[in-house]
Formats: structure tokens, C-alpha cells, sequence
């Protein structure tokens, strides 16, 4: 309907909005910026909208460095000007509290206000590299937070939703990715299943994708789980939103695994 093609049209702008204002107030500075896969904003809103509707409250979110400023701004509610600061190294890290890092590392916790109005608590788990090694520390700690409910673990399943944002050649490059999938079907680690978002702007940091994974596509290494993957056009925002938010529904449903791979490019 038209309220959520405008809630579409308007994370777009908020994530097109922040990478552009960065390039231009902060030429040549590293930011891992999100152009071409602005509409990752887009799936993350139906995810996490469809999560606090089936009961979620919380949110553990793992990610890699692309897109990693936009989304601690856009989802996880990190302040601008906490992260300007950061840019005009006017800042000083407090160490003795794991605060020395550089941006593109550092995790945040705020709320996330769905389209119903509901608000969601998401964790952006802190990220020094490697790059998929987050996967099993933001299982854990999602682990960990649904065992303390008050509830029960199987409560806690359906209240602290795992989500994780992959590359598109570090996914099946790193082992760890497997060793994660292999742990989420074992009762000790089991967190109720997982959502995970590809960011498939099809250009892996040192190698093209022919030489990188074997098979048509990068989240092959899901079939090893039973995971359903959706290839879904980061140019179609209305399809990236129907994709986060069946993604999230087979969650629930089955409390198993589901992948988006959303084929996009990088500026």
C-alpha cells in the first residue's frame, strides 16, 4: 500500500542521504560506504518490522564493515554526531573500556522503531575484523540472552531475534560460516534460528566471484543447513521489503535459518 512504499522510499533516502553527505564532507576518508546497496535498509525494516510483530523485543546484529556506519546511524540509532566525531578525529578513545577503535569497528546498542510504532532494542556486536568471525559471537550472545529470560528459553527464542549481514565472498570464503550453520542445529547453541542478509554487491574484496566460491551462487553454503535463500534485486525496493519480512516469517514459523541475498553493486 502506499504508507509502505513511502516507509520504503524513505529508508532509501536516509541511507542514500548519510553516504552522500559523508563523500562530500569527508572526500577520501575509509567509511565502507552502502552505495548500491542503499536497500539493504529497506530489508533490515522488514525483518525487524516483522520481528517485533511475532513478539521479538531485541535484536543481536552481527556485520562486516559495508554499510556497517549507515546501519549503526539508520537501524541501530547510533548519533550523528557521535559518528562526525569520529570522522573529524576530534575523539579520544577510552581504552581501558575497549573504546580504541576505528569507526567502521565499533558496536552500538539503541531502539529501532518499527512501522507499527513498536521499538525494537538492537545490538550492533562490536567488529575489529575477520569479517565473518562475528557470526558465532553474535549467536552466542544472542544464546545467552534468551537463556536469561525470565520466561523460559523457548521464550527467548521468539523475544532476541540473531541477525547477520554477510559479504557476498566472505560468506562461503570463511569456515566459520559453516562451523556457525553446523552449531545452529545442536541443542546447546540452538538460538530459534537465524536471519541472514547478503550484501551480494558481487565483487569480493581481492577476487572476482568465479574464482572465489564454486556454483551459481554465493549462498550455496546455506543448502548445507536446509536454509530457504531469497535472491532478491536490491533495485526493487518493494521486493527487498517482501524478502525481509518472508524471511523473518519462516523464522518464526519453523525456528530454523532463512537467507536474502540481495544482488546489488558497489560504487
Amino acid at each position: 500500500d502506499a504508507a509502505a512504499k513511502k516507509r520504503a522510499l524513505s529508508k532509501l533516502v536516509a541511507a542514500d542521504g548519510f553516504e552522500n553527505f559523508l563523500a562530500t564532507r569527508y572526500i577520501g576518508k575509509k567509511r565502507f560506504g552502502l552505495e548500491g546497496g542503499e536497500a539493504l535498509l529497506v530489508v533490515l525494516d522488514g525483518v525487524l518490522g516483522t520481528a517485533a510483530r511475532d513478539g521479538a523485543s531485541a535484536c543481536v546484529l552481527g556485520m562486516a564493515h559495508r554499510g556497517r556506519l549507515n546501519v549503526l546511524h539508520n537501524v541501530a540509532g547510533k548519533p550523528a554526531e557521535m559518528i562526525l566525531t569520529e570522522f573529524d578525529e576530534a575523539w579520544h578513545a577510552h581504552f581501558e573500556h575497549g573504546g580504541g577503535d576505528v569507526k567502521y569497528h565499533q558496536g552500538f546498542t539503541g531502539t529501532y522503531a518499527t512501522d507499527t510504532g513498536a521499538e525494537l532494542r538492537v545490538s550492533l556486536c562490536a567488529n575489529p575484523s575477520h569479517l565473518e568471525f562475528v557470526a558465532s559471537v553474535c549467536t552466542g550472545r544472542a544464546r545467552a540472552e534468551q537463556e536469561r529470560n525470565a520466561s523460559g528459553l523457548d521464550a527467548g527464542k521468539r523475544a532476541v531475534l540473531p541477525l547477520l549481514l554477510h559479504g557476498d565472498a566472505a560468506l562461503p570464503g570463511q569456515g566459520v560460516v559453516a562451523e556457525t550453520l553446523n552449531l545452529a542445529g545442536l541443542e546447546g547453541y540452538d538460538v530459534g534460528g537465524t536471519v541472514h542478509v547478503v550484501i551480494n554487491n558481487q565483487v569480493g574484496f581481492t577476487t572476482d566471484s568465479k574464482d572465489s566460491y564454486a556454483g551459481a551462487y554465493c549462498t550455496n553454503i546455506a543448502k548445507s543447513a536446509d536454509a530457504p535463500i531469497l535472491h532478491v534485486n536490491g533495485g526493487d525496493a518493494e521486493a527487498c521489503a517482501f524478502a525481509g519480512r518472508l524471511a523473518m516469517e519462516w523464522r518464526t514459523a519453523f525456528g530454523e535459518d532463512s537467507f536474502v541475498d540481495m544482488w546489488c553493486w558497489r560504487k
